[in-house]
């Protein structure tokens, strides 16, 4: 139970990784929020974990900056503290540069990088009170690069550039800021294994350890370790959960 008494936001918790990632946090003793724009997927979710413990569903399109505030506000009603958020959600347009259009670059920083900015800026007086922790989540397509993924590698990057920004401004304050890069079989992940099970193959056999990350057991597992005591002198970290794909040293 090593967030037992503790209080977690999770964006885009109504399926995939960042399901495994609220999965884990409540099976660890935290009272969860979680947040999407999908209504009925998210309150079957939160009817699903809520049988392991305390867990809220809330409705929010996180393009609606105006609605964002609302959201660090409903979890410190509901559970009396905020001690972790994760900006786990984010759209975006796959195509190659040349083709990427102003609305697709807007899609994927509305989706991703001004949620999270936005929603750090709002959590911040709470997580001070914690002495809290914000876990944002990038990706290898942004820091090496992937053809047909440059607005959403572009919103990564910026997410990546402000958590080191706010890891070295709060940290005086007790607040931890740490980045989770994964690679996990999410929803669209499975799609593509379905339909191009080859293409999927090839991207295994390129992988160290020879296996796609669960969102559980290794996505989850290391969100709760960097939410955790056992991290608390871990912050400014960009944590590659990708099986050994990107080595960074």
């Amino acid at each position: 139970m090593l967030l037992k008494d503790t209080a977690a936001i999770i964006t885009g918790a109504a399926r995939g990784v960042a399901k495994g990632v609220a999965t884990a946090m409540v099976k660890a003793g935290a009272s969860v929020l979680i947040v999407d724009r999908e209504v009925e997927l998210g309150k079957a979710t939160a009817a699903e974990l809520g049988a392991l413990g305390p867990v809220h569903f809330m409705a929010v399109d996180l393009a609606d900056r105006d609605a964002l505030p609302g959201i660090v506000d409903e979890a410190v009603r509901r559970f009396g503290r905020l001690d972790t958020l994760v900006n786990a959600a984010q759209a975006s347009a796959q195509m190659p540069l040349i083709d990427t259009s102003t609305e697709a670059m807007n899609l994927a920083f509305d989706t991703g990088f001004w949620p999270t900015f936005l929603l750090m800026k709002a959590a911040f007086p709470h997580l001070v009170a914690s002495r809290g922790s914000v876990i944002n989540f990038g990706s290898g397509a942004g820091i090496q690069g992937m053809p047909t993924q440059a607005s959403y590698g572009a919103a990564k990057e910026a997410i990546r550039s402000l958590s080191k920004t706010a890891a070295i401004e709060w940290g005086e304050h007790g607040v931890r800021v740490n980045v989770i890069c994964p690679f996990a079989l999410s929803p669209g992940v499975e799609m593509w294994r379905q339909h191009f099970p080859e293409a999927y193959a090839g991207q295994i056999s390129r992988v160290p350890l020879r296996r796609i990350g669960d969102p559980e057991m290794d996505i989850g597992s290391s969100a709760v370790f960097l939410a955790s005591n056992l991290a608390s002198y871990v912050t400014g970290q960009t944590l590659m959960v990708d099986g050994g794909q990107t080595r960074t040293f």
